[in-house]
């Protein structure tokens, strides 16, 4: 078992804790680099959507699992993104100066929407979240000029020193490197004094401002983060598609990025990534599973979001800290043993913020 004892604040603010860390995370980077020479351009394809969502989970990690906000609106964003992505490389805007442009207005629609709904907590908050989830589609619709309307909207794909997002490798290690600049920005933002502020509000509200946290300025900034990084996201994942229309962020795209943090794990930016991988690979399970299901259910349409909101609830009720968690649990078990204790696992009571107060 390791035990790391800090001695000096250069090494309490250091990413990798140990030169372990340091090790198995270069070796998963050169295994990313590779990926293109040991798989086919199809599962490929689906890598890269997953690394688009887990920069979506970022996004909603930071507003949901950092800060305690709940958002079932976060489809929202990524049409922001995306229809802004796809309407400036139409008018002629380089791809290196319209992935900025679409941060920064994101950004702004996220602080535009936090500041009027930041005195919302739970399931009030949850309720305006999702009403922006349709408002933002029947715009999408509305706003023909913009989006194309129910006829759709073509996205151009880009070129970079001769490079083409038509081709599956170029498209993968520009969302691989979006991911990882993703990665690296969301850890100093956490560490930063606006982390530990996200923190303190999901913690207690009233413990923050009495530590002088402004509650408004913060809850808004939140939200303003998590919009930039997801409409990041929402930019890429126009490329992804390739042709947008109103019906793809609809309120099952925002169920799906929840379902990722929740079964990745809460509170964890590990838990994006793993949650990403499950909800990227768990449609492709479900088409090969239904080849072997009896006909009268394989066939049924609804198949897919029945399995998803089912899986949301068992993690909920019996894994509530998501495959980190639970990896977290395993790792803990083989370092302590045989000396591990059962307790140690035991599940505690969890009390809501009023018990709190």
């Amino acid at each position: 078992m390791r035990f790391i004892f800090k001695t000096n604040y250069a090494q309490d603010i250091n990413m990798a804790r140990h030169g372990g860390d340091r090790f198995w995370y270069g070796c998963l980077i050169l295994l990313m680099l590779a990926m293109p020479l040991l798989i086919d351009d199809f599962y490929l394809g689906e890598i890269s959507y997953i690394c688009i969502l887990a920069i979506a989970g970022i996004g909603l990690m930071i507003l949901t699992g950092y800060t305690g906000l709940a958002s079932l609106g976060h489809a929202a964003f990524l049409g922001v993104g995306a229809y802004t992505q796809a309407f400036l490389l139409t008018h002629g805007v380089p791809f290196y100066l319209s992935i900025p442009i679409v941060i920064v207005v994101s950004f702004l629609v996220g602080a535009a929407i936090g500041i009027p709904i930041l005195r919302l907590t739970g399931m009030y908050l949850a309720i305006a979240t999702l009403a922006l989830c349709f408002i933002a589609e029947h715009v999408f619709i509305r706003w023909e000029h913009f989006t194309g309307g129910n006829r759709g909207m073509p996205v151009p794909q880009p070129e970079m020193l001769g490079l083409s997002f038509y081709d599956s490798a170029t498209f993968y290690y520009f969302c691989l490197f979006f991911l990882i600049a993703s990665m690296l920005v969301a850890i100093n933002i956490l560490r930063s004094p606006t982390g530990r502020a996200f923190v303190a509000i999901r913690d207690s509200e009233i413990a923050a401002q009495s530590l002088g946290v402004n509650l408004g300025i913060y809850k808004a900034l939140s939200f303003a983060i998590s919009g930039a990084f997801t409409g990041l996201a929402g930019a890429l994942l126009a490329h992804y598609i390739g042709y947008l229309a109103p019906d793809i962020f609809n309120i099952f795209l925002s169920l799906t990025l929840l379902l990722l943090i929740v079964v990745g794990g809460m509170g964890s930016l590990h838990g994006t990534i793993f949650g990403a991988i499950f909800v990227g690979f768990l449609p492709q399970l479900i088409a090969i599973c239904r080849d072997y299901l009896p006909s009268y259910i394989g066939s049924q349409p609804g198949l897919e979001p029945m399995l998803f909101g089912l899986i949301l609830v068992l993690f909920i009720l019996y894994e509530p800290l998501g495959i980190y968690g639970r990896w977290m649990k395993i790792k803990l078990f083989f370092e302590l043993f045989p000396t591990y204790k059962k307790q140690t696992f035991k599940k505690q009571k969890v009390f809501t913020k009023t018990d709190r107060v």
